[in-house]
């Protein structure tokens, strides 16, 4: 990386982290320890965004779904990463921030997508990020979309909203196979992708770190699987996460997964987490094992 594109910032979307992953606080600090400047956008400036700006990001405050608070947030930028939550207003906020990014000249913008998008996909979610790529592409901004399997996060909110003896989900058999990534990994390769040379890149990057059954993943955690009946999870997932388009996209892919069942061969491992992020994905256990315990029931 040249030492005029380090002084330059990339904009980073979601830099205050939540639940689903934190991609884009993962990123803001990837990108501060190589040394680049970091324009880390956030909805509310609260503790996490002090926490930011201690850390050396310069941070703005605004509504991505508000093109008056994203023109000024790309001004002067070349490279950006775009995440948003699984929640309403992805579509609005991909619309608003692809016409601000051909407007001021991005060069390249790295965005989160799911493993699955396509216009006949399993989720409303996954056709949605669909959408949501066709967007960007056409906004001529080098868009890279990152198509990442279930966050290791997903399954830890699931883990740690339990009884401390079981993970209940609605997969059906122990033998269901799910393709999973760690947040971490998939902001590695975002960090490689905004500060690798200029020139083309392959616009779809696929992101599995491990594939394992469900009953052994519930062990990773301590735990062990059982099955729950779909309406239950989302009476149980409405209680938990408090939104509807999370527990729609969840709910219909837990039935997606039910319903393949033990297939291996349909995942593997992709190799662009060493490649482009620089070292072997993270496993499961890696993740569970340097997790804080959960408080005790």
């Amino acid at each position: 990386m040249r030492k005029d594109q380090a002084m330059r910032p990339i904009l980073v979307t979601g830099a205050a982290g939540g639940r689903q992953g934190s991609t884009g606080r993962h990123v803001t600090r990837m990108l501060l320890e190589r040394g680049q400047a970091v324009r880390a956008f956030v909805r509310t400036d609260d503790a996490r965004a002090a926490e930011l700006r201690a850390m050396g990001a310069e941070v703005v405050v605004g509504d991505l779904r508000e093109i008056a608070s994203v023109i000024p947030a790309v001004r002067g930028v070349r490279r950006a990463f775009f995440t948003y939550p699984v929640t309403d207003g992805m579509l609005d906020a991909t619309a608003v921030f692809a016409a601000a990014a051909r407007q001021e000249g991005l060069e390249r913008v790295v965005d989160v997508s799911q493993l699955a998008a396509d216009p006949a996909a399993g989720t409303p979610h996954m056709r949605r990020h669909w959408v949501s790529e066709q967007v960007f592409d056409r906004a001529g901004v080098g868009a890279v979309h990152l198509r990442a399997a279930v966050f290791f996060e997903n399954l830890a909110v699931l883990a740690d909203a339990g009884d401390g003896r079981t993970l209940e989900m609605p997969l059906g058999s122990a033998e269901t196979v799910l393709p999973l990534v760690a947040g971490a990994d998939v902001a590695r390769v975002a960090t490689g992708l905004l500060t690798g040379p200029d020139g083309e890149v392959d616009p779809v990057c696929r992101l599995t770190g491990e594939v394992m059954t469900i009953g052994e993943a519930a062990r990773a955690f301590g735990l062990v699987y059982a099955d729950q009946d779909p309406r239950r999870w989302r009476h149980r997932a409405t209680a938990l996460y408090g939104d509807a388009v999370t527990v729609e996209h969840l709910s219909h892919l837990w039935e997606l997964f039910r319903a393949i069942g033990g297939g291996h061969a349909l995942y593997q491992v992709t190799e662009a987490i060493e490649r482009v992020g620089g070292r072997p994905p993270r496993t499961l256990r890696d993740f569970t094992a340097a997790r804080p315990r959960p408080v005790t029931r």
